[in-house]
């Protein structure tokens, strides 16, 4: 009698699986995203979280990942000090811009993907306790371009740099230079910046520019080249044109490792190259020596 109630149960708990079948099912679990990551450089799959131990490099060969403007605040400013200015600027359309989609409707959606009202955030904050006026641009906005906001912003963060005599330091990623859809009234935002440095530079301002991949365009032709002292992360394309664009321009084969942080600091276009877990305590090292 027990034998045929077990196999009684056994016979239910089998046709029960197999009722379940047309039934919804578990579903299956994936990798999560973002938990390994695979290096470009020297190929190697590592564990993200290694990776943000690292401050977003490769524990393997160093190279240095990508990170959000949000990030750079964490990584280089004193935890909960950062007071952002200028937040709630935003971008006109006088031009009616429009390619594939309008300009409106790009900077839309670009805040949506990014969670950023614009490719620059500019505040101030502390270093290793040394207030500092600080602004970092994100190539992940529009390419970190720099529309009439983005330089409006800049602007206005180097005039209070001058007014209360604060070290500035911008962390340059911009990929797009000047931002076309807003056509002279962008250009022009290179020339504002630039003047805006020069007066602060007559006030005896210490400005540190740090060069990340990419700083290209009209970023790099302005504000981006013209620090005191001008930092960069390792292998960082940094130039005004693309090395691609300038082959096919010149028609001659360009140097091993043209544009990178590497090839301009032999040329003298830079002055140091510095790993980004050493840039904290390398900003806060110049600024005492400089006395501010």
């Amino acid at each position: 009698m027990q034998m045929q109630s077990s196999l009684a149960q056994t016979n239910m708990t089998k046709q029960d699986l197999s009722s379940n079948k047309g039934g919804p099912s578990r579903p299956k679990r994936g990798v999560p995203e973002g938990l390994w990551k695979k290096c470009p450089d020297c190929g190697e799959t590592i564990y993200g979280k290694e990776a943000d131990r690292q401050l977003g490099t490769c524990p393997q060969c160093d190279h240095h990942f990508y990170v959000t403007a949000k990030e750079r605040i964490r990584q280089v400013l004193d935890g909960g000090t950062f007071e952002e200015l200028f937040c709630d600027m935003a971008a006109a359309d006088p031009l009616e811009f429009a390619d594939k989609k309008t300009y409106r409707d790009r900077l839309v959606a670009e805040q949506k993907r990014t969670g950023l009202t614009e490719a620059a955030v500019v505040g101030t904050g502390m270093i290793r306790a040394r207030r500092v006026a600080f602004g970092v641009t994100d190539s992940a906005f529009i390419m970190g371009s720099m529309g009439a906001v983005v330089g409006e912003k800049l602007t206005r963060l180097i005039e209070r740099a001058t007014d209360q005599d604060l070290p500035l330091i911008i962390i340059s990623g911009s990929g797009g230079g000047a931002r076309m859809h807003e056509g002279i009234l962008s250009l022009m935002q290179m020339a504002k910046v630039s003047a805006a440095l020069a007066r602060y530079s007559e006030a005896g301002g210490l400005f540190i520019s740090v060069l990340t991949n990419p700083t290209m365009g009209g970023v790099a032709a302005s504000f981006a080249s013209l620090g005191d002292l001008i930092f960069a992360e390792p292998k960082a394309l940094i130039g005004f044109a693309g090395p691609r664009t300038i082959k096919a321009t010149i028609r001659i084969a360009l140097p091993e490792g043209f544009q990178t942080s590497e090839f301009l600091l032999q040329h003298g276009y830079i002055d140091r190259i510095v790993r980004r877990v050493d840039l904290k305590s390398e900003i806060a090292r110049v600024i005492d020596y400089c006395g501010k």
